[in-house]
């Protein structure tokens, strides 16, 4: 959101979870270092996958070999690329663009320059051509988007609207807008392609809506900001991240209900991004100004590690078959490799201006 994408960067210090193991703080290791395949110790274990990333400041995707971790190539993309998401094919890469301005926290919106609306859209990138195809117009200052099951979809946050846009991919057409509540950003379409969960940070509420009719079928609150969501693998339970009561909330994704709610513990701790591992098993959320990834048991829903990564991570991705974890770090303009075996970072990857979005896609 404008009010907190351009904060400083703040190092966390400190345990981090209540009642749980010391956190693992990785050695220092220099970027150039960081990029060589020899940082990578479980390289011949990794499946050829590449790291896609959108620098939002710089307004170009970084795009990394998943196996070396070298470079493949930096694309201009737009103005202010976030969120990211890959089709269902792994052939195209779908990214929010918006032409709205950056602002520091606690600025007076009024002395920004006016929005740039041509900027806004969802750029369509072909990955095996390394070309952006197109742009879909339609939707206004567009933050988070997912992708429906079969990829004809995509279901996009408007921020400045208030709103959740169907985009019909194939034509552009806008098929849809469903009032969702002020400043809307997290978007997950459930594994069955039944219903599309959007958060609304001003109303700390998540919407459910019926990718059938695009009824919406139920609203409930969740934890303070909500930021992103994220459905286990079998789709009986989703996890929304509250940024400004650092909370991790548990929903049965059956009735559309919240079940548990885990607090995160430690200094300027702000969940943001989280992802599932593919056994349902652990909840991973990058903490933001917290500067770690949190691992959360998902069977007893308590913290059960930490592992400090880049500045204000803030996207997070695993890759394909889930033997790392990846962070877009924006301050400190890098990605985080992350081994899950050991849980600890074995790279740092260096990369665009402000890092925002990352998405791990098979090769």
């Amino acid at each position: 959101m404008l009010r907190t994408r351009m904060s400083g960067i703040v190092f966390c210090l400190g345990t981090l979870l209540i009642g749980c193991g010391r956190e693992k703080v990785p050695p220092s290791m220099p970027p150039q270092q960081a990029a060589a395949p020899a940082e990578s110790r479980d390289v011949e274990r990794v499946a050829a996958h590449e790291i896609c990333v959108t620098n939002e400041l710089s307004g170009d995707l970084s795009i990394f070999d998943g196996a070396t971790l070298r470079l493949l190539a930096t694309i201009p993309l737009g103005k202010r690329p976030r969120g990211v998401r890959g089709s269902p094919d792994g052939r195209l890469l779908f990214v929010a663009l918006s032409g709205s301005p950056l602002a520091p926290p606690g600025i007076d919106e009024r002395t920004l320059p006016p929005p740039d609306k041509s900027a806004d859209g969802i750029g369509v990138f072909d990955l095996t051509s390394r070309r952006l195809e197109r742009i879909v117009r339609g939707v206004s200052d567009p933050e988070q988007l997912a992708v429906g099951r079969d990829g004809g979809r995509l279901y996009v946050a408007s921020e400045d609207t208030g709103t959740a846009v169907v985009l019909d991919v194939a034509s552009g057409a806008s098929l849809a807008s469903v009032r969702v509540g002020g400043e809307p950003e997290g978007v997950a379409v459930s594994p069955d392609g039944s219903v599309a969960y959007v958060s609304s940070e001003e109303d700390h509420q998540v919407t459910v809506i019926a990718t059938a009719d695009h009824r919406v079928l139920k609203r409930f609150e969740v934890g303070l900001r909500p930021r992103a969501i994220a459905f286990a693998p079998d789709g009986t339970r989703a996890y929304v991240t509250g940024e400004n009561d650092a909370t991790v909330t548990e929903v049965d994704a059956r009735i559309h209900a919240v079940t548990r709610t885990t607090k995160l513990a430690g200094e300027n701790v702000r969940p943001m991004g989280v992802v599932v591992s593919a056994d349902g098993r652990t909840v991973y959320v990058a903490t933001g100004r917290g500067g770690t990834v949190a691992a959360i048991d998902a069977a007893t829903f308590v913290p059960k590690g930490t592992v400090r990564v880049g500045a204000r991570p803030w996207g997070i991705a695993l890759s394909p078959d889930g033997r790392r974890l990846y962070t877009a770090n924006g301050p400190s303009n890098d990605i985080s490799v992350v081994d899950v075996g050991r849980f600890e970072v074995i790279a740092t990857l260096p990369a665009g201006q402000r890092p925002w979005g990352v998405a791990a896609l098979p090769r």
